[in-house]
């Protein structure tokens, strides 16, 4: 096996993934001379487009049901009906777990939000949401690298963690990050964790002035994920309290490790099978089966954290002959924390009339994802202007219009 073999096993195993070659990856901080925040954001990537009109549903705009005569849920109080949020907009009744924080002014949504490119292309879209880069393809790094790399304090090999296959794309990037792996092998033990083949790892990057930064900040990303792990597995047979709602799967393990391990600020992981061509349902059907597994596992860690969820795109205005719904543009945001000034659907909404749709099929992108999470990453993270920049590059300096952090 070669040095570069070894080096990738190494890495993956220790959960920290570092490519390697002229794009290698090595550990950045932001200002040393800034002071940290114990501030967290969690990122949620529905992968596939989910339906925002019936994830935020219109009811009360007469086109809505025209539009959407089957799958279109109805008024709140009625069969297969809404959750009453307005008395204009509705929640898909899958998401019942989240309105308590509705009522509570901790979540928020953004409707006709996304990217201003006019792909319908799932990987395209994809791509320029993770680099927040819209249109341009050859970005290098992923906006959240960019974000490890200029939050105040300096950073750790630990400071962003990642949950899925491989590392995601909004995290590519010069700052180190982990990548866990989905299911309960993410915190296993690996051979490196034997002494012997340890200390002969440890002895061979010693010196080595490529990789041996690299090696040592795995090895430590390591020690903290199993250290954290750890510590929670002993909490529950010490008779400790579970998680919150009791997190299922990866979003359970994910609450965990940021709870354990306070130098974890970021994380990032993607529920995928929104694309819903067919049997979408209104009330149920795909949709709000494959919403519900979504509310178990938004816990609430929101003193300190904001949660937002976003998708590629959104769908078409109208239903299709099969009761689904196709590639569409605008789509809902969701924001929600013990920071958020929620209780609003936010945006500028132009209605469902044929003259407002886009193209005469889609809800039009009327606000940048970016001034959402530029909002976010400046009110929550405390991100300075100069790093807003280079987050963000090329975006309009429109901004908001309202507020979605209460600061």
């Amino acid at each position: 096996m070669t040095r570069r073999e070894l080096l990738n096993a190494m890495a993956l195993g220790a959960s920290l993934v570092v490519p390697l070659g002229r794009n290698a990856w090595a550990a950045t901080g932001a200002d040393a001379s800034s002071q940290p925040t114990g501030r967290k954001l969690v990122v949620i990537m529905l992968r596939g487009a989910i339906d925002g009109l019936n994830v935020v549903a219109p009811v009360g705009d007469d086109n809505y049901l025209r539009l959407r005569p089957s799958i279109g849920l109805a008024k709140s109080g009625m069969e297969n009906g809404a959750l009453e949020l307005d008395g204009y907009f509705g929640m898909h009744p899958a998401l019942a777990p989240l309105h308590l924080l509705w009522q509570q002014k901790k979540l928020a949504f953004v409707h006709a939000s996304g990217s201003p490119d006019a792909t319908r292309s799932h990987f395209d879209a994809q791509d320029y949401m993770e680099s927040a880069t819209p249109g341009r393809k050859n970005t290098p790094d992923g906006w959240m690298n960019r974000l490890v790399a200029g939050l105040p304090g300096t950073s750790t090999p630990s400071r962003a963690l990642s949950i899925g296959p491989v590392m995601p794309r909004i995290l590519a990037g010069a700052a180190a990050s982990i990548n866990l792996p989905n299911g309960a092998a993410a915190t296993r033990a690996n051979i490196l964790d034997r002494p012997a083949i340890g200390a002969a790892f440890d002895q061979l990057y010693a010196t080595n002035e490529r990789f041996g930064r690299t090696y040592r900040d795995g090895k430590s990303a390591h020690k903290e994920v199993m250290d954290a792990a750890a510590r929670s597995e002993m909490s529950i047979a010490d008779g400790g309290a579970p998680l919150p709602n009791g997190f299922p799967d990866d979003a359970a393990r994910l609450a965990t490790l940021m709870r354990n391990n306070p130098k974890i600020q970021l994380a990032f992981f993607a529920l995928g099978g929104w694309d819903t061509h067919a049997n979408q349902g209104a009330g149920s059907g795909q949709l709000a089966n494959r919403l519900a597994p979504l509310v178990q596992r938004l816990g609430p860690l929101f003193d300190d954290t904001t949660v937002v969820v976003m998708s590629e795109f959104g769908r078409t205005a109208r239903e299709n002959a099969n009761g689904g719904t196709d590639h569409g543009h605008g789509n809902v945001m969701w924001v929600m924390g013990g920071n958020v000034a929620g209780g609003k659907v936010a945006g500028d909404w132009q209605g469902l009339g044929d003259a407002a749709l886009n193209e005469n099929r889609d809800l039009p992108v009327t606000t940048d994802f970016r001034w959402v999470l530029a909002h976010v990453a400046e009110r929550h993270l405390k991100l300075a202007d100069r790093q807003l920049v280079h987050v963000f590059p090329a975006m309009s300096q429109r901004g908001l219009g309202f507020q979605l952090i209460r600061g």
